[in-house]
């Protein structure tokens, strides 16, 4: 019928993926005005980072890596404190990062 290429492949496995953490943000109740923040923030992130990959192809490799930075930092800002909260929780990383310098960085 129709020869599906790994790319595609890949882009259904993505996308079922997504479908199916936007079932489980469903199911857990989350607060819609959260969802709705979380949306934004992810599709300014997603245009940053892609409006990045389109610079560096036409090529302006610095001024697209910087432009991809950024919008990764948009992309993932809400998920990183959770991330070191819990890396903080992990015997040994946990110590580590609650040296007082280390803890000042990871707070911020």
């Amino acid at each position: 019928m129709f020869e599906i290429t790994d790319y595609q492949k890949i882009g259904i496995g993505l996308t079922g993926f997504g479908l199916f953490f936007l079932f489980l943000g469903v199911v857990f109740l989350f607060d819609k005005g959260l969802l709705a923040l979380g949306n934004i923030l992810f599709l300014s992130g997603l245009a940053f980072l892609f409006g990045g990959i389109l610079i560096v192809l036409f090529g302006w490799p610095l001024v697209g890596m910087l432009i991809e930075i950024y919008g990764f930092i948009v992309l993932f800002s809400g998920f990183l404190p959770i991330v070191v909260n819990f890396l903080r929780r992990v015997p040994v990383l946990g110590t580590i990062l609650n040296f007082p310098i280390l803890n000042k960085i990871s707070s911020a």
